[in-house]
């Protein structure tokens, strides 16, 4: 382990990697290349069958944990976080598929002191095959349940350099404080990967835990680079699935019953979109298993609720109501 040199917080950051070998050297040299280095870098490979764990054996100061079984990014990252150092103040995720900028963890940190009625930062990603192109500032949540990473595909020249509230950070590279994410239990291991973030923001949220968005720390971003892309059959399934149980676990009170009319609406059409497009089997499936899981998570919904510290006017605020995305 090292220590930050330029800052007081101790950082714990976590990667998460399955068979991301294209990517994880530059990640680590990145990471071990910066201008404040963190307390320590916890590495959790899933079981991969390329040459990730070779790889990341090379850096000297990355703390590998070499699960036998892929565990998903959800329980991925908690083993992490249950292993990490109980010094740190913060936990810092970052996928395998992003490359920080020399001062990123910098600017993290120094946007956490500037702001400290925030507990959560959101970093800028940068569509690491398209530079000019921004791949999220933050994660929205819409009123009907349907989610999104802020300014995905828009010149990065058009997003606004400032510092903002944003719903919740894209996970790809985000800052907690670890009090925050330990009071909301990390991560839903129910939910294996994708909207597993925004879960986990809903969560926090409801907790009272603001999120700011950080455009001064980048990213350059693959993007699903270990999961067949955005648009592949898995991604499509996990995160349609996933979907639907983040919105009924965490929209509060009377939203969630206002709101619920257009939440189904939100799915019919779902179905109907990607059936027209030959994927009608996928959908199926995920809704399927969405409804299939709907006991489980709304007993997690009762426990959620019951610790809810804001009102239902403050999650109202936050939420996305526009008409068009």
């Amino acid at each position: 382990m090292y220590f930050s040199v330029n800052h007081n917080s101790r950082v714990s950051i976590i990667i998460v990697n399955w068979n991301g070998e294209c990517f994880l050297e530059r990640c680590l040299a990145a990471l071990t290349a910066q201008t404040v280095l963190p307390h320590e870098i916890i590495l959790v490979d899933n079981a991969s069958n390329d040459s990730s764990v070779a790889i990341a054996r090379r850096f000297l100061s990355v703390r590998l944990m070499a699960l036998d079984e892929n565990t998903g990014f959800a329980r991925g990252n908690n083993l992490a976080l249950k292993a990490a150092s109980l010094d740190s103040e913060w936990v810092v995720l970052l996928n395998p598929d992003a490359f920080v900028k020399l001062d990123w963890l910098k600017e993290l940190l120094a946007a956490a002191e500037r702001n400290p009625a925030f507990d959560v930062f959101g970093s800028k990603l940068v569509n690491a095959n398209a530079p000019l192109l921004l791949d999220g500032a933050g994660d929205a949540c819409h009123v009907s349940g349907l989610v999104w990473r802020t300014g995905h595909g828009i010149p990065l020249a058009d997003d606004k350099d400032c510092e903002r509230e944003v719903f919740s950070p894209c996970a790809a590279a985000a800052m907690y404080r670890r009090s925050a994410l330990l009071e909301a239990g990390g991560f839903d291991e129910d939910y294996f990967c994708y909207v597993e973030d925004v879960d986990l923001g809903f969560r926090l949220r409801l907790a009272g835990h603001r999120c700011l968005y950080v455009p001064q720390s980048v990213a350059h971003h693959v993007g699903s680079g270990t999961t067949g892309g955005q648009h592949s059959d898995f991604s499509l399934y996990h995160g349609h699935r996933n979907l639907v149980w983040t919105f009924v676990k965490n929209m509060p009170g009377v939203l969630f019953w206002l709101l619920l009319p257009l939440h189904l609406l939100l799915n019919l059409v779902t179905v109907v979109w990607f059936a027209l497009r030959g994927r009608g089997g996928v959908i199926l499936r995920a809704k399927r298993d969405a409804l299939i899981g709907l006991p489980k998570m709304w007993r997690k919904r009762k426990d959620i609720q019951d610790k809810r510290t804001v009102s239902i006017g403050e999650i109202w605020r936050i939420l996305d109501k526009s008409i068009f995305k």
